[in-house]
């Protein structure tokens, strides 16, 4: 699917794209609900936990979610492009510390207790070299957290307009973070109650011919996003019990540098 990306930018993805992306977060029950999915693996699997990195932070909108959430860890967000990090320094002021570098080649060996990438590896070609920097970047015992887009069935043009790479299986994220050293704890699927409508939106718009709105499908599930909301609240529930949902539009993974 590599070829799907050519009209990104360096790294996988489009410049301009964070205005817009920072106009959607605060009002997305997709972005909050992810924030509490977040806060709750940093909480059950790295609870003494001083220091996380958050790896292609963008607006640094989970930062302010971790930030509320742990007011003791120390935080540091990486971002590859500056129109992120403007966007990051304006909602973290310095609250928090940001740096501009390139994911697959990280400036830290055995520095944080927490390393994350949320929904960024999938805009990578190169997503086991940058694994394999997470997991350096991890001190020993340490925990690396992942989000990423799964079933490659689900591509459309949502994931050409983001320039995504791949959307995961189960089987290959497993694969390519046990390659990369980790020993993983836990992987479940997520938004897995909205499968069906995302399938089924999906389908429609692949056969629609009206022009391609990237903010469509944010606009329409925001019509009932308290309900929405709702639903992803009830699989956080199940995820605190750590059951491992089978399928899903998201995976998270919680693996540990040995």
């Amino acid at each position: 699917m590599a070829a799907r990306a050519e009209t990104a930018d360096a790294g996988g993805f489009r410049a301009e794209s964070f205005d817009g992306l920072a106009d959607v977060e605060d009002a997305s029950f997709w972005f909050r609900a992810r924030n509490r999915l977040i806060a709750w693996a940093v909480g059950a699997h790295a609870p003494g936990a001083r220091s996380l990195l958050e790896v292609g932070c963008g607006t640094g909108y989970v930062l302010a979610g971790l930030r509320d959430a742990f007011p003791g860890l120390r935080l540091t967000g990486l971002e590859l492009f500056e129109e992120g990090l403007a966007h990051a320094r304006a909602r973290l002021g310095d609250e928090v510390e940001l740096i501009a570098a390139d994911a697959r080649d990280l400036p830290y060996d055995a520095a944080f207790d927490v390393v994350g990438a949320f929904d960024v590896l999938e805009h990578i070609e190169e997503d086991e070299a940058v694994l394999a920097a997470m997991v350096r970047a991890t001190r020993p015992g340490g925990v690396v957290l992942v989000t990423v887009p799964q079933h490659a069935w689900l591509w459309s043009a949502d994931d050409d307009y983001a320039c995504h790479v791949r959307r995961y299986s189960r089987a290959e994220l497993l694969a390519k973070a046990q390659r990369a050293g980790l020993t993983v704890e836990y992987v479940t699927s997520w938004v897995a109650s909205l499968l069906p409508a995302m399938a089924l939106s999906r389908l429609t718009r692949r056969r629609a011919t009206e022009r391609y709105d990237p903010q469509g499908e944010h606009r329409r599930a925001e019509r009932v996003g308290a309900l929405l909301e709702r639903v992803l609240d009830a699989e956080l529930a199940l995820v605190r019990r750590h059951v491992s949902l089978p399928a899903g539009g998201s995976l998270l993974l919680v693996g540990r540098r040995g």
